[in-house]
């Protein structure tokens, strides 16, 4: 396996939509976390955010045309050596682009030469979204290996409401950090080297073996109540079962999730997240939906023990 360096390499790319601004966040998360980045706006999206504002989270200089630095051969240099690209936003005119490969400017040109897995964040109205151009794009995109998040549910511009918003910073974060970690893979049929190098350039190392693959997974831990305040349980944070729910959904999994007493947000890609308190509804849970699945991860740390009857009010303290 490729190890990654001690700064992954990351390109973020940032189109011109007015969600721009979010992008601001996700670099943010990016840079704290310890990964290098490297922003490439479009001039569209520099008519949102200027390129101050890039140079002074990223660190580094900013540049959206393959005129700049041009002994560097950025327009190359960039796609071959990154670790992740992310797009977020991506329009719908990038989605087109990318799907046809077309190259008129820096941003465009590193995903034509990226040799590392691509994650496009679509945002746009809904209407643009649904359109079966844009459609048709997502799944050309999305055959030739590049990971195409779903946007949310949600305000958009002006008083719109429906599907087209950019899902949050800490989801494309979080989803960008499960597909470095499986980023690289064995050498197989075709590929150049010890990794995997598929013609398309970012087709090969994210892998998509779980697709089809129904998979249920149970996180966190129950609680036995003795009376409506108190109860019997564990510190189980739920994090081990929720990282497996988030590596099976950028697999392609159709994962159902359920959840005992978890405040953590659901994993990007979940088909279905169930919350449970107590051991039986946890049982119950992961039985109904069992009979279906491919695979059963239980990662829940139910209560080892439930007292033999509840009080209907609060157990008065004793000296």
């Amino acid at each position: 396996m490729k190890p990654l360096p001690d700064r992954p390499r990351v390109v973020l790319g940032v189109t011109g939509g007015i969600a721009a601004y979010k992008a601001c966040e996700l670099l943010r998360l990016f840079t704290e976390s310890g990964h290098d980045v490297t922003v490439l706006p479009t001039a569209a999206a520099l008519k949102f955010v200027g390129t101050a504002t890039w140079e002074a989270l990223s660190g580094k200089p900013v540049s959206s045309d393959v005129f700049s630095n041009v002994p560097e051969v950025q327009h190359v240099r960039l796609g071959r050596e990154a670790d992740l690209v992310v797009v977020a936003p991506a329009t719908a005119d990038l989605l087109a682009k990318a799907a046809c490969g077309l190259a008129d400017d820096l941003l465009t040109n590193t995903l034509l030469t990226a040799t590392c897995p691509v994650v496009l964040v679509p945002a746009m109205h809904t209407e643009m979204w649904r359109h079966a151009a844009t459609q048709t794009n997502v799944q050309t995109l999305r055959s030739r290996g590049a990971l195409v998040m779903e946007p949310a549910y949600g305000r958009l511009t002006g008083s719109d409401t429906g599907s087209g918003r950019l899902p949050e910073p800490a989801q494309i974060f979080e989803l960008a950090g499960h597909v470095l970690r499986s980023a690289t893979v064995p050498m197989s049929p075709g590929c150049e080297g010890d990794y995997c190098v598929a013609a398309a350039g970012w087709q090969g190392p994210v892998r998509h073996d779980l697709s089809g693959r129904r998979v249920v997974i149970s996180a966190g831990g129950t609680r036995e109540p003795l009376d409506p305040v108190r109860f019997l349980g564990n510190r189980s944070s739920g994090k081990q079962g929720f990282a497996l729910a988030a590596a099976a959904a950028v697999r392609d999994a159709e994962v159902y999730l359920v959840a005992a007493n978890v405040s953590l947000p659901t994993p990007y890609g979940v088909a279905d997240r169930i919350d449970v308190t107590t051991t039986e509804e946890l049982r119950e849970a992961v039985m109904a939906n069992a009979n279906a699945a491919h695979a059963v991860v239980m990662a829940a740390a139910p209560a080892d023990f439930r007292p033999a009857s509840v009080m209907d009010v609060k157990i008065k303290k004793r000296s």
